[in-house]
């Protein structure tokens, strides 16, 4: 190559990175570390194409547990953390890893089981009532045991009931170390019980000889909230349109999005930014 055809193409690419640089800065995007009960309902795939289209931003999602997400969060690996485990959201936040943190929505935590249902708990309300029956009946339990805020809400009702569980384990409670999904499948094959949260349950569609054999306990009640990380401790965070997520969520536009994410004509989520107390 002469060196005139050597000047020409130098001038061709440093003209066609100027055009391009406009291009590629336009591009926005946000990494959002959530649960897999947000990701295996469908929310996600509801929600996100309606802010892209509101905002233009792209939204990746890193489903996890709630405690590997935070995890995640403190870490700088993401711009947003949309979580349910409050308590474990308010350490994050007093810590300095979060800022703000505000609620977006509930929904409920069922206990499933097989249909035939050998601890004999269907239709009751009492939850620990049920958890007592489980240990009585040595009834084969399957607990995610992955630090989400599903396991850290089993736990604390485990403790509620009044069971020890380093006393009361044995063969009948399995710990899996997985996702909600896994665990509904792991209980489908053992025949086994399982605490699950309602949206995942309702999208779940390997459901075989499980069914909801109690619901309705206050004590199972299941919290969301969201908290942009921190941009004093990592710089790299993209504080706006991170912001944005969360302005838009919390937003009436945003709330009724998630009210109107349904499953087989039933409502999964329930949208409650403007209760302080949540």
């Amino acid at each position: 190559m002469t060196n005139t055809r050597r000047r020409h193409l130098a001038a061709w690419l440093c003209a066609a990175s100027l055009f391009c640089a406009p291009a590629f800065a336009q591009q926005r995007s946000i990494t959002v570390a959530s649960t897999t009960s947000t990701m295996d309902s469908g929310l996600f795939e509801h929600l996100l194409p309606l802010f892209k289209a509101r905002t233009g931003v792209d939204v990746r999602v890193l489903s996890q547990g709630t405690g590997q997400a935070l995890d995640t969060g403190r870490r700088g690996d993401a711009d947003v953390v949309f979580v349910h485990a409050r308590e474990a959201e308010e350490k994050f936040v007093a810590e300095g890893f979060g800022l703000r943190r505000r609620p977006v929505m509930y929904n409920d935590f069922v206990l499933i089981g097989p249909k035939a249902d050998p601890a004999g708990v269907a239709g009751g309300k009492d939850i620990a009532a049920a958890l007592n029956a489980l240990v009585g009946k040595q009834a084969p339990f399957v607990s995610r045991g992955d630090r989400s805020g599903t396991h850290q809400a089993e736990l604390a009702l485990w403790r509620a009931a009044g069971v020890d569980l380093t006393a009361a384990r044995g063969a009948w409670y399995r710990e899996i170390g997985q996702g909600m999904g896994a665990a509904l499948n792991t209980a489908g094959a053992m025949g086994a019980y399982v605490l699950a949260d309602r949206g995942t349950w309702l999208s779940f569609r390997n459901k075989g000889d499980l069914a909801i054999l109690v619901e309705g306990d206050r004590r199972m009640f299941n919290q969301y909230g969201v908290m942009l990380v921190n941009p004093a401790r990592h710089a790299h965070v993209r504080q706006a349109d991170g912001q944005a997520f969360i302005d838009w969520l919390t937003s009436p536009d945003g709330q009724a999005a998630i009210a109107a994410y349904k499953v087989g004509g039933q409502q999964l989520f329930f949208p409650n930014a403007t209760d302080p107390g949540a």
